[in-house]
């Protein structure tokens, strides 16, 4: 990729510190509300032995819940290497290192390079990538049943908060740039590759959407999340 989403690009912005911060969060808080929401909507889905891909996963903290929840094994697509002793310091001390696989690789170009897992996860990623469908088509496409992501709501104070932070990004000349893609364009890109909503939330930052592979013929998603979170706001 380019722009952000070259290495150098990222590893400026997602540097020790900030990884540090993110594995110290974790350890005191857990997950923040919408890592939480992505989780549960997993785990209604069904995790047990699965597969999870999380591409940008950070320092693992969502992996790690989902192992904790009966996952069989997860893999994570990072491009920053800052976050990998963290991420296995965490794995470790959880006892769940064995089954949490880490690689450093551009997702978007060398997702071939991976195996295709039960469920894909994308939390907080689309935004820093310039190019979302190729990201997204190739999340989709490694999805056999399930994916989760979460990206930034297209309103007013969110395209003003992201010029902000770019501009400032720019004074500091840092190659780093956030992305305020379509939601809409987004979903449209996993619909192509027969994922259908299956849950949604829109929160006042944050919207996060799951969706399911139907089977072939098949107008409903066993185990579906819709009836219960279709419309959801936070405040």
């Amino acid at each position: 990729m380019s722009g952000c989403c070259s290495t150098r690009g990222c590893d400026e912005f997602f540097s020790d510190d900030v990884a540090r911060r993110d594995a110290r969060r974790y350890r005191r808080r857990g997950l923040d509300a919408n890592a939480q929401r992505l989780v549960d909507f997993v785990r209604h889905e069904g995790v047990d032995d699965r597969t999870v891909l999380e591409v940008g996963g950070g320092v693992g903290a969502i992996q790690l819940e989902l192992l904790r929840a009966g996952a069989a094994a997860t893999v994570n697509a990072e491009l920053s290497a800052a976050y990998e002793p963290y991420a296995t310091e965490l794995a470790n001390e959880a006892g769940l290192g064995s089954r949490s696989e880490r690689r450093i690789l551009d997702f978007a170009k060398q997702g071939n390079e991976i195996e295709a897992a039960d469920v894909v996860v994308l939390h907080k990623v689309v935004c820093c990538y310039p190019d979302y469908e190729t990201l997204v088509s190739a999340a989709a496409s490694h999805a056999k049943h399930e994916l989760a992501l979460t990206f930034p709501r297209d309103v007013v104070w969110m395209r003003f908060g992201f010029a902000a932070m770019n501009l400032f990004q720019r004074m500091r000349r840092r190659s780093f740039r956030v992305y305020l893609h379509p939601p809409a364009a987004v979903l449209a890109v996993a619909r192509e590759h027969g994922l259908e909503p299956a849950s949604h939330h829109r929160g006042f930052v944050w919207e996060f959407a799951g969706l399911a592979r139907h089977e072939k013929g098949d107008a409903s998603v066993p185990g579906s999340t819709k009836a219960t979170f279709e419309g959801c706001r936070d405040a």
